[in-house]
């Protein structure tokens, strides 16, 4: 096989963060080559109507939205192909970017692999996630349970926030935890205790998400850990909230990350990493915010310094 070709920057994920960066890159007269990974668009995809995405008064398609970024991308030239990264050697210029059989040689990165949401694996689940009732998030999806009873699963500071954050929407909102007092710091915990719309569900585990054969959640059965009776609560929102998994495995090292995977920021910028010209951006270094429109501002800097980094040293 003949020798690879060098690419100026290579993006790594079609999420808002890749989409964005590749927009960027690609006005710049980069030339950039886009690896999809196997979720062509990113978690967005699976959202049916997103609201809170600036520019779009009626809401949104999630699919329509990275349809449009990556319509937006190819027109200034973004290239994409099909392929999953299993390792890298960043020690090396330009770096070294292995998929499969192949490796692809790139004098910039970003890494925009994003992160996949930690699910309970309960019958159910997967049949009614995205749009038809079980979700991830409570930011993107609360306005659609107006004066419904929910149900969040979780204990930790996420699933907290997610409860206090459905209280502006949802007429009930079920607490299910397996053990009988939260993960979540104090103060979180104080607030989940003190609202009157979060009822805790003690020492329960979730066993199976009920409404499948309708195609819409209508309750969420679980089963008591000391007892092992079984009831069912009778929301019709779903809400899992049981942590993220950052898709940096392949990446790490060269690339430094925390306790959770999750990418470490450098010098004080969330892009950065410790290894000069790679960059960044999205979910995959973000366990905050988690949002489109952050994903979007994290792909456009990345993008910037990738530039900036190519133009110093270019030659």
């Amino acid at each position: 096989m003949s020798n690879p070709s060098i690419e100026n920057v290579v993006i790594i994920g079609t999420g808002c963060a890749g989409l964005t960066a590749a927009i960027y890159t690609a006005r710049a007269n980069l030339n950039p080559l886009v690896l999809e990974g196997p979720l062509p668009g990113g978690q967005l995809t699976t959202t049916s109507e997103v609201e809170n995405f600036p520019g779009f008064p009626e809401g949104v398609d999630g699919f329509q939205l990275m349809q449009n970024l990556r319509e937006q991308a190819t027109k200034f030239g973004t290239r994409f192909e099909q392929a999953l990264v299993d390792s890298v050697n960043f020690s090396v210029l330009p770096r070294k970017l292995v998929a499969g059989e192949r490796t692809i040689l790139a004098k910039a990165v970003i890494v925009a692999t994003g992160a996949s949401p930690r699910m309970t694996g309960i019958p159910g689940e997967k049949d009614l996630y995205g749009g038809k009732g079980v979700t991830t998030c409570a930011t993107c999806d609360g306005a659609f349970y107006k004066k419904m009873d929910v149900a969040v699963i979780g204990g930790g500071d996420s699933a907290a926030e997610e409860a206090l954050f459905l209280t502006r929407f949802a007429s009930k909102v079920y607490l299910v935890h397996r053990r009988d007092t939260l993960r979540a710091s104090k103060i979180m915990a104080g607030r989940v205790a003190a609202h009157e719309k979060i009822q805790c569900v003690w020492d329960s585990v979730p066993v199976a998400v009920e409404g499948v054969a309708q195609g819409a959640v209508s309750g969420l059965k679980i089963k008591q850990v000391k007892t092992g009776a079984e009831s069912v609560l009778p929301v019709k929102g779903v809400f899992v909230a049981i942590g993220h998994v950052p898709n940096t495995k392949a990446f790490a090292p060269p690339l430094e990350v925390d306790e959770n995977g999750y990418f470490k920021p450098v010098n004080g910028s969330q892009i950065q990493t410790n290894v000069a010209g790679v960059y960044v951006a999205g979910d995959c270094a973000d366990h905050v915010y988690r949002q489109a429109v952050t994903a979007a501002g994290m792909g456009c800097a990345a993008a910037i310094e990738a530039e900036r980094w190519l133009a110093e040293h270019s030659g």
